[in-house]
């Protein structure tokens, strides 16, 4: 898991560098196995200008020169950008900054023209793979003046937490759930998440006049829920939303589907997106797979699914591998105008089962496998309704949400002397309910001293015991802190046996009179019976043949202690030493 730490810092600001953040985490939540920069090394440099004029170059077709507005002044920048015209809001990279290849731009002479400056593409900043034309700031709305440092515009450097997450910590494969472990730890204040608000309904009808969800297998989908949105235009992404992602590991592809993932990063669950008007009468259905089915996923391949895959379906057939991958034939496009958004819930283990046979694994499949709470899907609708509407689309009034019961939440005593008793170390009651409210419990008095904690959603599969709660309580607490001290053994000693104190004296007394206790190999040859005379109904004579087998000499393990007293004499004779007698005890 990738974490932008600007985006985290924007939900829980620890007022820390990135590498004290994570050397926290590591010690008192999740590991953070490394801290990289992505972007470019330095913001110096970098402004926000606009082009006042664009004109061909007098000596080269492919190349414009343009007169750009820095902020400073008139200067003159070649370009080669087919997309740049006058009246645009682009970044510009001034002389001496460095960009996220490591260049470091110089005043130049291009085809006989002088280039103060260069105007920049995704690449060249970091923040996506469009290298083809120029990055274009505002164009769906107000453009910041020139001269405004790029980087108070689009996040143009970060710093990335990669974290080694363990799989009963699902919620950290959000963003929002990271940002509440640094609340924990550190105490900065926890924004409200993104989903406490919803986007206002001003679409035309009801969700259910769009389409129907009908679920054949309650048990492998728990809950499936569905939102519908109109007047859609696929386009670009803004630049914001190509950075976060680019910088979280994500490729951007268009700002319905970006979106999505947008979502997926922030609350950890999976969301995606069908063309309406590619699922016949907006009818959905999740199945079981007909063994040998097939379907072509958006990667471009045909796969085969056996009877126990489960499938979205439409009326003519698969148009999505459950929680793994959708398919092509209901794929946004740049025609899609109506969008119905999925967000469900599946079985992890089955999830599992299905992208291994598959030799399918993506972030969604990474996410559902380790089982996800039912409850986290319509957080997930949320956050992509807000910036789908933001984005121009209207959200058509209604969810369609067919669910089946959802688990009873856990409510967990935690008695203040097992505590204690388990950690090694006395913890207050009022320390303790601190840090799991801080946490996302909600904490009560039971007694003097004890708690009854109810476990959020998105901890529901991690923490259902007392012990679980203690462990929590002990990582915030501090295990750094817990005195360190040697178990105790009450009115017990140690000591030997009387078999263990005879097999003693009988070792010291063969070690005494010169011998040495020869320890062999536990493979042997196949035809070692033979080399020892054996008569050919011994017990004795019998080895198991070994499967595998490094050489010959060793195909074959003993069944005896006898098998191995060849061994020792031959080798010290090819040695030149003494051979000496080896008998077996």
């Amino acid at each position: 898991m990738r974490v932008p730490y600007s985006w985290l810092c924007e939900y829980c600001d620890p007022g820390l560098p990135a590498s004290e953040a994570a050397e926290l985490l590591s010690l008192k939540a999740v590991e953070v196995e490394r801290v990289s920069s992505v972007g470019v090394r330095d913001a110096a440099g970098f402004v926000v200008g606009r082009v006042l004029a664009a004109e061909q170059h007098p000596n080269a077709d492919r190349l414009r020169v343009c007169t750009v507005d820095a902020g400073d002044g008139e200067r003159t920048i070649v370009c080669g950008a087919p997309n740049v015209a006058a009246g645009q809001t682009v970044p510009v990279a001034l002389p001496g900054a460095v960009l996220a290849d490591g260049r470091r731009l110089a005043k130049a002479r291009l085809r006989g023209v002088e280039s103060d400056g260069m105007i920049l593409s995704e690449t060249e900043l970091g923040i996506g793979p469009d290298a083809d034309g120029i990055l274009v700031i505002g164009a769906d709305g107000a453009a910041p003046q020139p001269g405004t440092p790029l980087a108070a515009v689009v996040p143009i450097s970060d710093e990335v937490l990669e974290l080694e997450l363990t799989p009963n910590r699902s919620d950290c494969l959000g963003v929002y759930g990271v940002a509440r472990e640094v609340h924990a730890i550190t105490g900065a204040p926890l924004a409200p998440p993104q989903w406490d608000e919803d986007a206002p309904a001003t679409g035309a009808g009801a969700a259910t006049d769009y389409g129907s969800v009908t679920v054949e297998v309650p048990d492998l989908c728990p809950r499936f829920t569905a939102r519908v949105f109109t007047g859609v235009q696929v386009a670009a992404s803004p630049p914001w939303l190509k950075a976060r992602l680019s910088f979280a590991g994500q490729r951007p592809i268009s700002n319905v589907v970006d979106v999505t993932n947008y979502a997926m990063l922030l609350t950890a669950q999976p969301v995606h997106a069908f063309d309406l008007d590619r699922v016949p009468d907006g009818a959905l259905v999740i199945r079981t797979a007909r063994d040998g089915e097939r379907m072509t996923t958006l990667d471009g391949v045909e796969r085969t699914f056996d009877a126990e895959t489960v499938l979205v379906c439409d009326r003519e057939g698969p148009s999505g591998i459950a929680g793994i991958m959708g398919g092509a034939a209901s794929e946004v496009s740049e025609e899609t105008a109506r969008v119905l958004l999925e967000v469900a819930t599946w079985n992890g283990v089955n999830i599992l089962r299905t992208s291994s046979l598959l030799g399918l694994r993506t972030d969604a499949s990474t996410r559902f496998e380790k089982q996800l709470h039912p409850d986290l899907a319509l957080r997930a609708q949320r956050v992509v309704s807000r910036l789908l509407v933001e984005l121009g689309a209207e959200l058509v009034p209604g969810t369609i949400d067919v669910a089946a019961d959802p688990p009873a939440p856990h409510i967990v005593s935690l008695r203040g002397a097992r505590l204690d008793a388990l950690l090694g170390t006395h913890v207050e009651r009022d320390e303790a309910a601190r840090h799991l409210e801080e946490l996302g419990f909600e904490v009560a008095a039971d007694g003097e001293r004890n708690l009854r904690a109810t476990v959020p959603p998105d901890r529901h599969y991690d923490v259902s015991r007392e012990a679980d709660l203690i462990e929590e309580v002990g990582r915030l607490h501090g295990l750094d802190r817990i005195p360190r001290t040697l178990p105790g053994h009450g009115e017990r000693t140690g000591g030997l046996s009387r078999e263990q104190q005879l097999r003693r004296r009988a070792e010291d007394l063969l070690r005494d009179i010169g011998l040495d206790e020869v320890m062999t190999w536990r493979f042997v040859a196949p035809d070692l019976p033979d080399r020892l005379g054996l008569a050919g109904d011994a017990e004795r004579r019998r080895v198991n043949a070994s499967g595998n087998p490094i050489v010959a000499e060793h195909a074959a393990l003993r069944t005896k202690l006898a098998h191995g007293l060849p061994g020792p004499p031959r080798r010290d004779g090819a040695r030149g030493r003494r051979p000496g007698a080896v008998v077996e005890a």
